[in-house]
């Protein structure tokens, strides 16, 4: 009897935290993205295979004559590559040997059972001469449009970086690299992020990653509390903390990776008393609860993207309001999409004010840095009670005098009536020419669509392949220059006139003309995106 009512006692005592750990388990994502142990154990177990080039043409179970036209059409694109844009590729092979960097985003373009024979024969260049309006110039003198964005740095153009790195060198030069104080300019940068953000203070850093961290260590400072939230999916930054799955050597440990736009998740942030602070990456509004779309991952056509700015500002307003009840700092991580949607950024694009910011790329002028802006409480790093326990932050280059000039003349430049012209209309322009975008794709048959967050794009397909991750290397055929993601993330400046934007709609119908002449969207009616994923999974099972 005994024993039986101590068991009793001990699951009266475990009751709250395994119901806690219930609620917990029930707020994440179905998906892999949503469980970074069970990805990581699958990535390990997964075994690498590829396909020969007989097998490269004919793995959806094409018939021999698709087959030899793909083949035909794939030897001919390399080679017109190959002739065109020779010495970028020569350079770009031999700098590759001595840049991982380059070595893993050759390896990654494209799903990994293609990879081989890809870079093999599709080699494409990865070094420019000169960039100038919307477009980007190889070694060989080609012109591309530029879809890269330089990783949502360039929000305005390169012209205007070239202006405000410019403008920061000149203002700062008789100073030099004397680091450790400060240019006066740091002072009026200071000031202008208050204004904008409406928040108190501002640190600087060396890149949009070290703003995260800092801002993630101050919340864990002042509330005491270890553990942070992140939604499903989202990147901020390639640190352990906010990158728990594959990628990362290191178990997630105190992150906990819950479903974005979840009311099971609100019920985890009012419930459990161990959280610290709650990240916020709005471009995940366009790809809610999955990882960014790249085309290495772009197997069939499941990839979809939507953005409904009406229901992700509810979501942050429900955020918002759970963090203030429970003492948990919500923080905006707009590294990526700072000063793109809106000039006051995504804190007044959506109407939600945070208690930190983050910002990188764009708000340099065109130099590396990091920004954290909070409220004064937040940002405190000491207490004058107990002079021990600081929170410790620092950085050789952190407010560098050259990126704080190129940092002040963004901000002025902001302020221009040309700049701010930009933004007037900025969400239905980008809209409408999605809009045509799609309608054009639709009306001339070819199984291509795009989702928009203003002038970040997603593009998705509408019928099953394999092949799909081919169109990236016919944009290029066509000038248009793309990241390593490939069709994932097409990233436009605001700078885009129109007559820019239909000069790309255009080479973007004859790219998709010429892939589907050349036999890559083959399909039968028994084709889909399941019959897909089990041949799949058939090849990595039996080979």
């Amino acid at each position: 009897m005994n024993a039986t009512w101590i068991s009793l006692g001990v699951l009266a005592a475990l009751a709250p935290s395994l119901h806690q750990r219930y609620e917990l388990s029930r707020a994440k994502h179905r998906s892999l993205a949503g469980h970074s142990r069970m990805a990581k154990r699958l990535a390990r177990w997964l075994p690498g295979y590829s396909f020969d080039e007989s097998a490269f043409f004919a793995c959806d179970g094409a018939p021999d004559s698709i087959q030899a036209i793909r083949q035909a059409a794939f030897m001919a694109m390399a080679d017109t590559l190959q002739t065109r844009h020779r010495l970028s590729i020569q350079t770009s092979e031999a700098a590759r040997e001595d840049i991982s960097d380059m070595q893993f985003v050759a390896a990654y373009r494209v799903p990994f059972q293609f990879s081989p024979v890809v870079r093999k024969h599709l080699k494409v260049g990865s070094f420019w001469q000169s960039a100038q309006g919307v477009q980007v110039t190889d070694l060989d003198g080609q012109v591309f449009y530029d879809l890269t964005g330089s990783y949502g740095v360039n929000v305005f153009g390169a012209d205007f970086y070239k202006r405000t790195m410019a403008q920061g060198m000149a203002r700062t030069q008789a100073l030099g690299p004397v680091l450790g104080s400060y240019h006066p300019v740091v002072a009026g940068n200071a000031q202008r992020l208050k204004a904008i953000t409406g928040l108190d203070e501002v640190s600087f850093h060396m890149s949009g990653t070290e703003a995260v961290m800092q801002a993630v260590r101050l919340a864990r400072y002042h509330t005491g509390r270890k553990n942070i939230v992140r939604f499903c999916g989202a990147y901020h930054g390639w640190w352990e903390d906010v990158q728990p799955g594959p990628g990362n050597p290191m178990p997630p440990r105190e992150t906990y990776t819950l479903s974005d736009m979840s009311e099971r998740s609100l019920k985890v942030l009012r419930s459990r008393k161990d959280i610290a602070c709650v990240l916020i990456n709005p471009l995940q509004a366009l790809h809610t609860n999955a990882n960014a779309p790249g085309d290495s991952t772009l197997v069939d056509s499941s990839r979809r993207a939507c953005y409904d700015r009406e229901a992700y500002t509810a979501w942050l307003k429900a955020l918002r309001q759970v963090c203030s009840e429970r003492g948990i700092a919500l923080i905006f991580d707009e590294v990526f999409l700072g000063f793109r949607l809106a000039a006051g950024g995504a804190q007044a694009y959506f109407g939600v004010q945070a208690d930190m910011v983050t910002y990188g790329k764009t708000l340099g002028g065109g130099f590396p840095v990091g920004v954290v802006c909070g409220q004064r409480h937040w940002m405190r790093r000491f207490d004058e009670k107990k002079p021990a326990n600081i929170c410790f932050a620092r950085g050789t280059f952190n407010a560098h005098p050259a990126v704080m000039g190129a940092m002040a003349a963004f901000l002025e430049e902001l302020q221009t009536p040309e700049v701010k012209a930009l933004y007037e209309g900025l969400d239905e322009r980008w809209n409408a020419r999605a809009a045509r975008f799609n309608s054009t794709m639709q009306a001339l048959g070819l199984p291509l669509q795009a989702a928009n967050m203003s002038s970040v794009w997603t593009l998705f397909y509408t019928q099953p392949s394999r092949y799909n991750w081919m169109l990236q290397y016919y944009l290029r055929l066509h000038g248009l220059a793309l990241s390593w993601v490939g069709t994932g993330r097409l990233i436009f400046s605001l700078n885009y006139s129109d007559a820019d934007f239909e000069a790309v709609l255009q080479k973007c119908v004859l790219a998709a003309q010429q892939m589907q002449r050349d036999g890559w969207w083959w399909q039968t009616p028994e084709m889909s995106n399941q019959n897909i994923r089990r041949r799949i999974l058939k090849e990595t099972l039996f080979g």
